[in-house]
């Protein structure tokens, strides 16, 4: 059994801790354990804030005003897709480490593409020409003892 959703959600703080409990209850409910339904949640936090502060477009439209979070649970992994219509990310060469601009250590923002890094597994970040960002994210999952979606 597989279960995936998807939310269309406004470029507000208020949307971040709403994706957030939303994928933490389909994981309880779903029988993952719970340190990977954390890492989870927090990466997907990450990507939600992002969205919010940076994905924005040019315009006062509709889609500038929001972004797409999408969940599949499939299996024995989880992948997630928070998708935004701001400029997209700028040119990186290689991993986090050489991310720009690279955060300082009293800084309070600039670490969420890197956390996200290391609390997933694989990790893709693209930019849609003329549409945005887009961060893809995957994590194996691992089950309690009694998961109702356990892979056998």
């Amino acid at each position: 059994m597989s279960i995936w959703w998807s939310l269309h959600l406004r470029r507000e703080a208020a949307s971040v801790p709403l994706a957030r409990r939303l994928l933490l209850g389909t994981m309880e409910t779903a029988g993952v354990d719970p340190d990977i339904s954390y890492d989870l949640s927090v990466a997907l936090s990450e990507a939600c804030a992002n969205a919010v502060e940076h994905g924005g477009g040019q315009g006062s439209g509709e889609a500038s005003a929001a972004y797409r979070v999408t969940a599949y649970l499939d299996g024995e992994k989880c992948r997630i897709e928070v998708a935004d219509s701001g400029p997209g990310f700028p040119v990186r060469r290689g991993g986090c480490a050489h991310a720009l601009p690279q955060a300082g250590p009293t800084d309070e923002s600039g670490r969420g593409l890197c956390l996200i890094e290391q609390l997933a597994d694989h990790v893709h970040f693209r930019n849609r020409p003329g549409h945005g960002a887009v961060v893809s994210f995957d994590k194996i999952l691992k089950w309690r003892e009694d998961a109702l979606l356990k892979v056998s």
